[in-house]
């Protein structure tokens, strides 16, 4: 039986009253002598007003809150919060993050324990969730090699066809574009990880699969488990602990999964022969980054994991924009006609020439970042921010919806979405600033934690993003009276790791005649 995503318990409490009493207990004596300490040591950033025994556990899990102006304006641009008496430092401006996780990355490069997601639901071998360290190291380096810009190249193939094949759903069908977007996702994922053939539906099992397993992930990245806090419980029996039951269900659910998408790998590469695949890259040079078969069959299984969300959400974020801002989407479209003109769909072979509609995906990336508040880094010594005590140990966060949101770096109209902010006197396409490593945004993170699928997600929002403009007009729907309905651009409404939109409704048209045909045709070369 599946498990739902929405039945991961957002706090777990042990299931007897002398349990809860003494988990109280033990949390006050443990946030009282941090407190102490504390008081009699350096100068911490600003902390809000704390509770009583739970200090800013709360303000911790409230991405609306961390988000919001008044957040950033009260406690200024490195923030402390006291998490029953763990301490968690929260970087609010680009300079200060660029600083301490970029710049300083020898020393922020760590992560916090997470028992639930790393330990159980990935036997600890979750490369972005675990601790930095010699299994993570090999692990990094096997995927950034696999992962360049250049090595990515393979794939152009694979995501060119899966954003056809959007194309076509959404014109068909665009009132199920969530259910597109993520099986166009989810497809291209699994090709390029396992050389999978292209997924029909988004009723696929492999969709679900990917789905649930996403949501556990960031549920267990949102949400501290007691666990998490208090370590001794990962010793309770299962027939106590029912967070422990359900999580060690779904991981022996995900790991047969991962174990056999792997091994179809390596009999396809005895029978059929080598296809370009990310698994296939790891065991061709498995000698040299020294991975057991375990190892890298859940290093795959991680990457299948990650990237879901990121590309599912920016592209219905993408979306949302075009319908928002009729303007943007006009200009793109102009942009498409003159480089490729209407005779054929354009490729990756265009993209030098199409500076505004790679800006867009630039501006969406920064506009509306898939995580908003970015994944924990942990620092390994102490550290000094501009008289700022960051001790060692504590969780460091990098508010990358503030980050990119930083006036002075991105001028007074910060919060608008506006793709020329990325352009040049004359149109192109200027590096980004330094403090985003020039990628015009910091949504992939920092250091060397950085996003390693990076190149692969900003090939294929290109290529879907270039394909949508050029067939389809998106409008705002409409009521039984001819009224625009606009999509709601709130990005706090589910308590989610990942930002994704509220529902919206939208209109999908051909842009002219021969769309349909054109796109017919550029779906059967694929099987011929």
């Amino acid at each position: 039986m599946d498990i739902a995503p929405d039945s991961l318990p957002l706090v777990t409490l042990p299931v007897t009253l002398k349990g809860i009493l003494f988990c109280l207990f033990v949390a006050f004596i443990v946030s009282q002598v941090a407190s102490y300490a504390r008081s009699s040591r350096k100068r911490l950033p600003p902390q809000p007003r704390r509770l009583p025994i739970v200090g800013n556990f709360f303000q911790r899990h409230d991405n609306k809150w961390l988000c919001s102006q008044e957040c950033k304006e009260s406690f200024g641009e490195v923030m402390y919060l006291d998490v029953l008496g763990k301490y968690t430092i929260v970087f609010n401006s680009l300079k200060s993050a660029f600083e301490m996780l970029e710049r300083r990355a020898s020393n922020s490069s760590g992560r916090p324990q997470n028992a639930v997601g790393n330990e159980i639901l990935f036997g600890g071998l979750g490369m972005g969730l675990m601790d930095y360290g010699e299994v993570w190291r090999r692990m990094r380096r096997a995927s950034h090699e696999a992962l360049t810009k250049v090595a990515v190249l393979r794939y152009h193939p694979i995501q060119t066809k899966e954003a056809t094949i959007l194309v076509s759903a959404l014109l068909a069908n665009p009132e199920n574009r969530t259910q597109h977007i993520q099986r166009a996702a989810t497809s291209t994922i699994m090709s390029v990880l396992y050389d999978y053939p292209t997924l029909a539906s988004a009723q696929d099992k492999a969709v679900q699969d990917m789905d649930r397993t996403s949501h556990w992930v960031a549920q267990t990245m949102v949400w501290f488990f007691l666990v998490e806090l208090f370590p001794w419980m990962m010793h309770i029996p299962q027939r106590f602990s029912k967070w422990k039951r359900e999580a060690l269900k779904h991981t022996a659910e995900r790991s047969e999964m991962f174990l056999r998408l792997f091994n179809r790998v390596k009999t396809d590469l005895v029978n059929v022969g080598v296809r370009p695949s990310f698994s296939a890259s790891l065991i061709e040079h498995r000698d040299r980054y020294r991975l057991s078969e375990r190892e890298m069959a859940f290093l795959s299984g991680h990457m299948y994991s990650a990237g879901f969300e990121t590309t599912s959400a920016t592209l219905m974020w993408w979306t949302i924009a075009m319908i928002t801002f009729p303007d943007v989407q006009r200009r793109a479209q102009a942009e498409l006609d003159a480089v490729v003109g209407r005779a054929h769909l354009p490729t990756f072979a265009d993209a030098p020439r199409l500076p505004y509609v790679r800006a867009t995906i630039r501006e969406v990336l920064r506009w509306r970042p898939a995580f908003p508040v970015g994944v924990p880094h942990t620092a390994t010594e102490d550290d000094w921010y501009e008289g700022m005590f960051i001790p060692k140990g504590a969780t460091c966060i990098a508010n990358l919806w503030h980050c990119n949101r930083d006036r002075t770096v991105f001028g007074d109209d910060a919060d608008e979405f506006k793709p020329e902010r990325h352009l040049g006197d004359n149109g192109e396409l200027l590096p980004g600033p330094k403090e985003t490593n020039q990628e015009g945004h910091v949504s992939f993170g920092f250091g060397r934690r950085v996003c390693v699928g990076k190149h692969l997600a900003n090939d294929s929002l290109f290529i879907q993003t270039a394909r949508i403009l050029w067939a389809a007009t998106i409008k705002c729907a409409r009521d039984e009276n001819g009224k625009e309905l606009p999509p709601d651009t709130s990005p706090f409404e589910k308590e989610s790791f990942a930002s994704q939109p509220p529902p919206y409704d939208c209109m999908v048209t051909p842009r002219f005649p021969e769309v349909l045909s054109i796109l017919d045709e550029e779906r059967k070369s694929f099987e011929d």
